[in-house]
């Protein structure tokens, strides 16, 4: 994984670049990772260059489940699941888990709304990936003001 460039950032949205780059390092079976705000636009991503990188106006081929698409499908899920939690009356959800044949797609919440989303192999240990969420969920919950956030997305839309 290249990390994204830190310079010029804030220690706090330094300090969530490094936990994120970390949790895809560490954690066996890991692709890729990204957060993304209560109204969808990510965050912070483990790439955030791959998917939409563009050349002669076509999307250059990456790997599946890069984090700009990962964006896209953790907002979707979150979205789904806050309905039919509403639904079903069941309070907040705290955590999805999606598990296809050829890998698996993880979503947590972070208190102040926004989501973690993780793609992983489909034979990683889920107990593993789902202790790495909680630990950044964690470290970075309480850390994501609006000011962060604001600086964050920033410096997503710098990168692409």
């Amino acid at each position: 994984m290249t990390a994204p460039s830190t310079l010029g950032l804030s220690t706090e949205a330094r300090n969530l670049h490094w936990l994120l780059s970390n949790l895809v390092e560490e954690v066996p079976g890991v692709h890729s990772v990204t957060v993304v705000s209560s109204d969808g636009l990510m965050l912070l991503s483990s790439d955030p260059g791959l998917a939409v990188a563009m050349e002669g106006g076509q999307r250059q081929d990456g790997p599946r489940g890069s984090s700009a698409d990962l964006a896209t499908i953790v907002s979707g899920i979150g979205s789904l699941t806050i309905g039919a939690a509403k639904l079903m009356e069941g309070g907040g959800v705290k955590q999805t888990m999606v598990a296809m044949e050829e890998g698996s797609v993880f979503v947590m919440s972070i208190s102040d709304g926004s989501l973690l989303g993780v793609h992983a192999t489909a034979d990683c240990d889920m107990s593993v990936v789902a202790y790495h969420m909680a630990l950044f969920v964690g470290r970075a919950g309480h850390v994501l003001t609006p000011e962060l956030r604001s600086e964050l997305r920033k410096s997503m839309e710098s990168a692409q």
